[in-house]
């Protein structure tokens, strides 16, 4: 005699809940860091590279800015690295979808019964977490060199704050991207160009009078000084209003100018032959 066992209920959500999104996305992300971490290279590169630069622009250009400004160069250093390390490791992260696509990997994701925008959702709460553990090693260690927060745990919270601003809107301008340009693109050297002019024009090396006039009104509002500037004054006290706008106007324009290009071009590249 043969017993008649009624199949268990389909525990599955469906694929477009609210449900299936945030657990998946969270499954993703997990895979996300994973395949950061597995790579030693990469992960040494996105993690150590950061510390090492910081700890040589203490070094070699400490005493030259600290008697240009009459500040501790740390608290414009810190804040430049911190946001250097978010576009930096952001690239890796395009270069990795971008190679992701030619491999037909996202091909093989998009035809799962998973939430259409999980993967891309997970990619950004990996560049969320790595951008908290890179920023807190940088401010530790920046603390023994002179990085002094003054503000208590409510500056702390701010420059975490600054640098994720920065960091997701710069991600999602990789992002859009890397799904937009074609796996044989010349992704490193766009992006890397367009981190160092941002890199060496901005306030963290000396302050915006020190260049030429006609270059200050772009140096003083390119996105990345008025991230330096609130950081530096959630660490040494100052006015931070104007900047913070500043950052915030930033990053909503950004981040709302590549929604689409990076949905439309996940969809396109998911789904070309």
């Amino acid at each position: 005699m043969t017993a008649v066992v009624d199949a268990p209920p389909n525990r599955l959500p469906v694929e477009r809940s609210a449900r299936a999104f945030v657990g998946q996305s969270a499954v993703l992300a997990w895979r996300q860091i994973s395949v950061m971490v597995r790579d030693r290279g990469t992960f040494l590169q996105l993690v150590l590279v950061p510390l090492l630069t910081l700890a040589m622009f203490k070094v070699v250009l400490g005493d030259a800015i600290g008697s240009a400004t009459g500040q501790d160069s740390t608290y414009g250093t810190v804040p430049l690295v911190i946001l250097v390390s978010a576009m930096f490791g952001s690239v890796a992260a395009g270069i990795r979808l971008n190679q992701e696509r030619g491999t037909g990997l996202l091909a093989r994701l998009y035809v799962l019964p998973i939430n259409r925008a999980a993967d891309l959702t997970s990619r950004l709460l990996s560049e969320i977490f790595r951008i908290i553990v890179v920023t807190a090693l940088l401010i530790a260690v920046g603390s023994t060199i002179g990085f002094d927060i003054t503000g208590g745990v409510v500056a702390v919270a701010g420059i975490f704050g600054v640098s994720l601003m920065f960091g997701v809107a710069y991600a999602m301008l990789v992002l859009a991207l890397a799904v937009s340009a074609r796996p044989s693109a010349p992704l490193v050297p766009l992006l890397s160009l367009v981190s160092s002019v941002l890199m060496f024009f901005n306030s963290g090396f000396s302050p915006v009078e020190a260049y030429p006039g006609w270059l200050q009104p772009i140096v003083e509002n390119q996105p990345m000084s008025p991230a330096i500037e609130v950081m530096r004054a959630l660490a040494a006290g100052g006015p931070i209003a104007e900047n913070l706008i500043k950052v915030v106007v930033w990053t909503v324009l950004i981040v709302a100018a590549c929604v689409y290009p990076a949905l439309h071009g996940y969809r396109k590249a998911a789904t070309s032959r």
